[in-house]
């Protein structure tokens, strides 16, 4: 019995130890097996150095030259926060609701995988999963990963999640989370979903917002707080409820919290303030983005850019009111014109009546009827020492489109032109006192189907009159004058357009009699920034939006300065200025003296193009020059109404405009310096020659070389 009960030990024993030697094997196979899967699929997961570069899409903010953020750009709307500026709150409440073991655990919470693998097994199905914020931040910040639920993607979320762990402390994870998760309504990262909920950054956060924002995790389109306020409220009650139970607030804490039923959401994102001017904006960054190597929809940059957003708040609200005005006039025009009315719409398609409360604002106009219904604007202020742009006003503001008409839309300038044609008449030493007769001409012009025909220009004012000078002609803006200037030669055609193209337009300028009217057709901007070289003494800047580009980091890595010019001789630009300053204290613009108070010394000219299709004002101080202009998108046979010159349609813009600017920057009072070689000479007011006994004097500026030599023979005593 003995013996048998021995031999069966030893089998046992031979059993287990072959048992022992197998389960060995397994372990080892098993183990070989589990590094070749590690292997497998880590290849193509992030590195350490990847891991160790956190470096996610971020927004890239455009700011005023006031220090202004005015807009964003992105791809992933994500504003990069300091961890320490997050609230605890916020972090407790994530920790509560997200992964309540994430300070235990080394990137993967044992106990929710091992109940994930029971549900997931039992079913025979991909049930349950078992994400901790590690896994989740792994997840979001690395595409290879891929989002689909499977083993695969949990084998690499958790090889991933472990280099994480070993990479980054705990805080620093949670503050990676909270800046790459997903809020909804196109926001990423707790910055910038703090920012469109509730208009405060994050550091501001209230403990009940912070649990809102967190009970909106797990399903961003079904607990939006803007479309599903109830849902977003419950959620933010179960956070709170978590928090309490894990001694993380207390229950009178969570009771205050509870009690805030109503939050301060916003229901739409906010409209970034000139929106003509960030599109301009972008598509010079899009320019320069290949050049200096970065993204500006993806790598946060900052950009610094030339306008003043008070400045640029002044002119939205001077353009928004008198877009009104003159839409009023447009329409009363329109609806008692019985043959222009049928012929802009057809009534067949478009009820008349539901038309006219369109054009009244009452209703939103359709549109394909805007470009011939709605009167339109652009607005462009200047630098005129720098070229900087400080304010820009595209189109008006209740029907905003991507047609940028301050840079896009060549315009006639009508009389806002003339000055460059003074400007050639002083450049070839005719002094401001040149006097020509101021009688009908008959000129040759084309049509609109290019054929010849004869014209008989007339002044706006329809006088006409003996001998005028060129002061009084530009401060009247007597078209006959100007006319009579280019066929008598003081400026002749050609080199108008030579002057025009040394003063920077780009717009074809036609060497033709009708060059005297404005008929050529320029860009707002570009007639601005013309004018701005008179205000600096012949030195032409070229218009520029962006100082300085940033990056994440605020490493410079761009820097844009004055582009300079001198384009006109610095006597030339003054005596030009002088002529306008007349236009402003005394003539078609002087409107801006007793209608708004605009006292400040000042130069500019008024603009009307044929048949009222256009009104404009360009003028400037030493230290803003600004222009405005009105008109209709479209077809060529709509004018903005009868009488409306640029005095009455567009001067109103530019004085309340150019008023307020100089007083909210506290500009001081300037005048225009007086260049060497220009001198003032006393002369007869009547005949313009040096006075004698008996002569009414007046004090004009002359050239030196130009002034006159001649007595005067009208008061001459014999």
């Amino acid at each position: 019995m003995r013996n048998i009960i021995e031999i069966l030990k030893n089998q046992d024993l031979v059993e287990w130890k072959e048992i022992f030697r197998l389960s060995l094997k397994i372990a080892g196979f098993g183990f070989i097996a589990g590094l070749l899967l590690i292997f497998i699929f880590s290849r193509g997961l992030p590195s350490i150095e990847q891991l160790e570069n956190f470096d996610p899409d971020l927004v890239t903010q455009i700011y005023s030259s006031d220090g202004v953020l005015i807009d964003e750009l992105f791809q992933t709307k994500r504003v990069f926060v300091n961890p320490d500026s997050i609230p605890e709150y916020m972090k407790n409440a994530t920790i509560a609701s997200e992964d309540k073991r994430f300070e235990e655990h080394w990137g993967i919470d044992s106990k929710s995988f091992f109940r994930a693998v029971a549900v997931n097994v039992l079913s025979m199905s991909y049930k349950q999963g078992f994400s901790s914020i590690t896994q989740q931040l792994s997840r979001n910040l690395y595409e290879t990963i891929g989002f689909e639920n499977s083993i695969w993607r949990k084998i690499k979320e958790i090889v991933t999640a472990i280099q994480t762990e070993r990479t980054y402390t705990k805080d620093e994870i949670l503050g990676m989370y909270l800046n790459t998760v997903h809020f909804g309504h196109g926001t990423y990262g707790v910055e910038a979903a703090s920012k469109r909920f509730f208009g405060k950054n994050t550091s501001e956060l209230s403990l009940s917002e912070s649990a809102m924002l967190v009970g909106v995790l797990p399903s961003p389109a079904s607990y939006s707080p803007i479309n599903h306020w109830d849902r977003a409220v419950a959620r933010r009650n179960t956070v709170l409820n978590l928090m309490v139970n894990q001694g993380y607030i207390t229950k009178a804490e969570q009771d205050s919290a509870m009690n805030i039923t109503e939050l301060n959401v916003s229901e739409t994102a906010e409209t970034g303030l000139a929106p003509y001017f960030i599109e301009y904006v972008r598509r010079l960054l899009e320019k320069e983005d290949e050049k200096l190597g970065v993204n500006i929809y993806r790598d946060g940059l900052k950009i610094y850019t030339t306008l003043d957003s008070r400045l640029q708040s002044i002119a939205e609200k001077a353009i928004a009111e008198q877009i009104v005005v003159n839409q009023r006039r447009y329409n009363y025009q329109i609806f008692n014109d019985e043959e222009l009315f049928p012929e802009l719409v057809d009534f067949e398609i478009f009820p008349i009546d539901s038309v006219k409360m369109m054009m009244h604002g009452e209703i939103p106009l359709y549109e394909e009827l805007r470009n011939k219904l709605l009167v339109q604007t652009a607005f462009v202020a200047l630098d005129p020492k720098t070229g900087a742009i400080l304010a820009m006003v595209g189109g008006r503001p209740d029907y905003h489109d991507q047609y940028n008409r301050a840079v896009q839309a060549p315009r006639q300038p009508g009389s806002v032109f003339k000055p460059f044609i003074y400007t050639t008449a002083i450049d070839n030493g005719y002094p401001v006192t040149e006097q020509l007769l101021n009688q009908r001409v008959v000129l040759n012009r084309q049509d609109g189907y290019g054929e010849w025909i004869k014209w008989m220009p007339r002044n706006d004012d329809e006088s006409t009159g003996g001998l005028t000078t060129l002061r009084e002609g530009l401060q009247r803006s007597l078209n006959l004058i100007s006319i009579r200037m280019v066929q008598q030669k003081l400026a002749p055609a050609d080199q108008i357009k030579n002057t025009a193209e040394r003063m920077k337009f780009t717009t074809p300028i036609l060497p033709v009699d009708a060059i005297a009217l404005g008929v050529s057709e320029v860009y707002p901007i570009e007639i601005v920034a013309a004018y701005a070289a008179f205000a600096n003494s012949g030195v032409y800047s070229k218009p520029f939006a962006i100082t300085r580009i940033e990056d994440r980091f605020g490493n410079i890595i761009a820097e844009y300065f004055p582009e300079q010019e001198e384009v006109l001789n610095e006597r030339t630009a003054y005596v030009v200025t002088s002529l306008m300053e007349s236009v402003v204290n005394g003539g078609t613009g002087s409107r801006s003296r007793w209608a708004y108070d605009f006292r400040r010394p000042a130069a500019g000219k008024t603009g009307t193009s044929q048949d009222y299709r256009d009104a404009w004002f360009v003028g400037f101080t030493p230290q803003i020059v600004a222009g405005t202009w009105f008109g209709i998108d479209g077809p060529p046979i709509v004018s903005l109404g009868e009488k409306q010159f640029g005095n009455l349609a567009a001067l109103p813009v530019w004085a309340k405009f150019m008023k307020a600017a100089h007083d909210t920057l506290e500009l001081p009072e300037e005048e225009f310096i007086r260049p060497e070689g220009v001198v003032e000479v006393e002369i007869c007011s009547e005949s313009k020659k040096l006075p004698v006994s008996g002569c009414p004097i007046e004090k004009e500026i002359f050239i030196v070389g130009t002034e006159p030599i001649d007595t005067c023979d009208l008061h001459r005593i014999y």
